[in-house]
C-alpha cells in the first residue's frame, strides 16, 4: 500500500447529465481521478433536485457526484464551448451523455477534439448509438432496459413488465462505459499515444447481460418470458413466503438440493434419483417448490434462515434499506460510509466498489456546489482573475 489510488493523475471532463455519464465519471473519480463537471450556470445538472432533498439538494446528489469538481460553463455560447475545449485538451477521458449531433453542432467532433488532444478518450452514451437507423431518437434507460430485453422478463408471467425499483439501464450503460475507458486506457499506454471513441448505448448495455437469451431464440425459437421471482431453468430457486416475511432460497445444485431436503425433512424428495440433477428437479419444479413453501410458511424467515445456514445451503432474507444500513457485514467491510456534504450535514451512503486491496478508492471530497469550483479550473487552465470576472460579467461562466 503506496497510499496512492489507481487513477491517480487522470484527467477526466464530464459533460454528461443525470445517471449514465455522471455514473462514469463518479466511478473513475472513485479511484482518484480528477473529474470536472460541466454544468449548465443557473440550473445545473436535473439531478441535484432528483428524488429527496435536503437543504434543496438531493441526498442522491451526495453519491452520484463526490470526488467531482463543478464548473458552471455555458456551453451554448461560443465562448463557453471555447473553454470547454481548452479543458478537454489538457484531458484524458471525456464523457458525454447527449444525444448524437449535440456536440458536433458546437464544433466538438472528436474528429476535431482529437486535433488538439491526440490521446484524447471520449465516451459517448446515448440511447442507441452514434450510428444505425434509431441514432437520433431519445433514449433514457428505461427504453434501454425495454429494448435490450429486460422489461420483458421482469415480473409475474401474464402481467405488466414491471421497473426492477432502479434506473439498471442507465447504471449497466456507465459500468459498460467505464470499462471502455479504462480498456481503452491501456491500449492508449501499451500500444501508442492515440485515443479513441467508445460509443455505448444503453440498448446494447442490456442486451449484453441478458445471458442466454438471444442464444436460446437462435437455437430453438424459444421466447424466455418473466417468471417472477423464479430462476427459469435452475431448480429449485425461489422466493418463498414465511410466517412473517419472505426469504429466497438457491438450492439448484444436486448436492445442496440434498441437503436441503433434508432440512424440511423431504429424504424422500432428496433420495428420488430423478431429481439428481437440474433436468430431472425442473420437471418436477413445481412439486419441489410446493414441499419447500409449505415448509417455509409455518416458520419464521429466522427460523428458515438458521437450519439452512447450518446446513450450507444458500438463503438469504429480501433486504430493505433499514436492513442494509443496520447489517454488520455491509459494515465491517465498509459499504456504509459516512460523507459530509458542503451544507455540513453528514449522511451514511453506499461504499466504493471494487475493492482494490493495494489501491482502494475514497471519498476525497463531497459532492460540489453549482460552480464551486469555477475559479480553481479555469486558474488551472491559465485565465487570470481579471478574465474570469469578465467572463462571468458575460454569464459565459458562473
Amino acid at each position: 500500500m503506496d497510499g496512492l489510488q489507481a487513477l491517480q493523475g487522470l484527467r477526466v471532463v464530464e459533460m454528461g447529465q443525470l445517471i449514465a455519464g455522471p455514473f462514469a465519471g463518479k466511478t473513475l473519480g472513485d479511484f482518484g481521478a480528477d473529474v470536472v463537471k460541466i454544468e449548465a450556470p443557473g440550473s445545473g445538472d436535473p439531478l441535484r433536485n432528483w428524488r429527496m432533498l435536503q437543504d434543496g439538494t438531493s441526498v442522491w446528489w451526495q453519491v452520484q457526484s463526490r470526488n467531482k469538481r463543478s464548473i458552471a460553463l455555458d456551453l451554448r455560447q461560443k465562448d463557453g464551448q471555447d473553454i470547454a475545449r481548452q479543458l478537454i485538451a489538457e484531458a484524458d477521458v471525456l464523457i458525454e451523455n447527449f444525444r448524437p449531433g449535440t456536440l458536433e453542432g458546437w464544433g466538438m467532433s472528436y474528429e476535431e477534439l482529437a486535433k488538439a488532444n491526440p490521446g484524447l478518450i471520449m465516451l459517448r452514451i446515448s440511447g442507441y448509438g452514434q450510428t444505425g437507423p434509431y441514432r437520433d431518437l431519445p433514449g433514457f434507460g428505461m427504453i434501454g432496459e425495454a429494448m435490450g430485453g429486460l422489461r420483458h422478463l421482469t415480473g409475474e408471467p401474464g402481467r405488466v413488465p414491471v421497473r426492477c425499483g432502479i434506473s439498471i439501464g442507465d447504471t449497466l450503460a456507465a459500468l459498460h462505459g467505464t470499462i471502455g475507458v479504462l480498456t481503452a486506457l491501456y491500449h492508449r499506454k501499451v500500444n501508442g499515444g492515440r485515443g479513441q471513441v467508445i460509443d455505448m448505448a444503453l440498448t446494447e448495455a442490456v442486451l449484453n447481460v441478458m445471458e442466454s437469451l438471444i442464444p436460446e431464440y437462435s437455437a430453438f425459437g424459444a421466447v424466455r418470458g418473466p417468471a417472477g421471482s423464479a430462476l427459469p431453468g435452475i431448480a429449485p430457486s425461489n422466493a418463498y413466503l414465511c410466517a412473517d416475511g419472505v426469504v429466497l432460497i438457491a438450492g439448484n445444485g444436486d448436492s445442496i438440493f440434498k441437503r436441503l431436503m433434508q432440512v424440511i425433512g423431504r429424504e424422500d424428495l432428496g433420495q428420488d434419483e430423478a431429481l439428481a440433477n437440474n433436468a430431472g428437479r425442473v420437471a418436477r419444479v413445481e412439486e419441489i417448490d410446493a414441499a419447500i413453501g409449505a415448509w417455509a410458511a409455518t416458520r419464521t424467515v429466522e427460523e428458515v434462515l438458521t437450519p439452512l445456514a447450518a446446513a450450507s445451503v444458500p438463503a438469504g432474507r429480501v433486504y430493505t434499506a433499514k436492513d442494509i444500513v443496520e447489517d454488520p457485514h455491509f459494515r465491517a467491510r465498509d459499504m456504509i460510509l459516512r460523507q459530509q456534504t458542503r451544507d455540513g450535514h453528514e449522511i451514511e451512503v453506499p461504499g466504493i466498489v471494487p475493492k482494490l486491496m493495494g489501491t482502494p478508492g475514497a471519498v476525497r471530497r463531497a459532492a460540489p456546489r453549482l460552480g464551486g469550483d469555477t475559479d480553481e479550473v479555469l486558474r488551472e487552465i491559465g485565465l487570470t482573475a481579471e478574465q474570469i470576472a469578465a467572463l462571468r460579467e458575460r454569464k459565459i461562466v458562473a
